[in-house]
Formats: structure tokens, C-alpha cells, sequence
């Protein structure tokens, strides 16, 4: 049998969020999604996120920059990555060029050349296309722009 959820108040709640957001950088729709979960109501969320932004603990520019820094720095994400999941968070277009501003493009493409570099060492194929294949999907899929992508496959596999 499920335990009977706590109840809040909205100080209690405003404090619970202020905390979230003073922990680790929170969009709109991440404190949005954890005051429904402790079961505040749509009123109260609209009473509590404009009092984060007026004290600041919620900034919806200052979250683009260190998301889209952290993502790219330890996660070795590339912008293509960084922007759908911006979007996915329900961020507008100039809040999210504002966080890539964030990628200085002499690292951007130090590090898409490094990591490059390191999945061709360490893939088995013999086959040069399916090797090309492999790099090549692995870094689509942490968002790497496909032109750059390719070039760099075809750089890294020659015929």
C-alpha cells in the first residue's frame, strides 16, 4: 500500500524549490515537473516560479551557460546534442545561443578532433567502411555536426 504523500504549504514548497534551485542550475521546467511531484497545485507553481526569478535563485540564461559548458566539457557533447536537449527543456532559441556562445570554437574543435582520434583507436573493424560507420554514428549520436563528422571520417579512414 502506497504511503499517504506529505502535504506543503506553499512557504514550505517555496523553500523545498528554492533549495532545488540553489543546489544545482534549474530550468522552468524542472521545477515546474518537482513541485507537481510533491503534489502543489498549478496555482501555487504560478505563485512560486515568478518568486524564484524575482530572487534570482531561477535564471533560465544563467542554466543555458552551464549546461551547455558542462555537457560539452565533461560530457563531450556536441552542439547538435546540446541544442535538442536545450529544446527538450523548453528553452527559446536566443537562451540557447547564448548558452553555445559559452563553446569557444578553438575547443570545440580540439575536442571533436581528440575524441575522434580516441574512438578510432579503440575500434576493432577491419573493414574500412564499417569502420567509417562506426566512427561516424558514434558521433552523431553525441551530436557532433554531421559535415564535420564526415570529413573527419573520411580523414581518420582514407580509401
Amino acid at each position: 500500500m502506497k504511503e499517504p504523500q506529505k502535504s506543503y504549504s506553499v512557504e514550505e514548497a517555496t523553500r523545498a524549490a528554492e533549495h532545488f534551485c540553489a543546489y544545482q542550475e534549474r530550468c522552468h521546467q524542472d521545477v515546474e515537473r518537482k513541485l507537481k511531484k510533491i503534489g502543489m497545485i498549478d496555482d501555487a507553481i504560478d505563485q512560486i516560479i515568478p518568486h524564484l526569478l524575482q530572487h534570482n535563485f531561477l535564471n533560465e540564461t544563467r542554466f543555458a551557460k552551464v549546461f551547455a559548458g558542462g555537457k560539452f566539457r565533461i560530457k563531450k557533447w556536441g552542439r547538435v546534442r546540446i541544442v535538442r536537449e536545450l529544446k527538450m527543456r523548453g528553452l527559446n532559441k536566443r537562451t540557447i545561443d547564448i548558452g553555445l556562445a559559452e563553446i569557444p570554437d578553438g575547443d570545440y574543435l580540439k575536442t571533436f578532433d581528440s575524441l575522434s582520434r580516441k574512438r578510432v583507436s579503440q575500434l576493432t573493424e577491419t573493414n574500412k567502411f564499417k569502420r567509417r560507420k562506426k566512427l561516424a554514428d558514434y558521433l552523431l549520436y553525441r551530436g557532433w555536426e554531421s559535415h564535420l563528422v564526415y570529413a573527419k571520417a573520411k580523414e581518420l579512414i582514407p580509401d
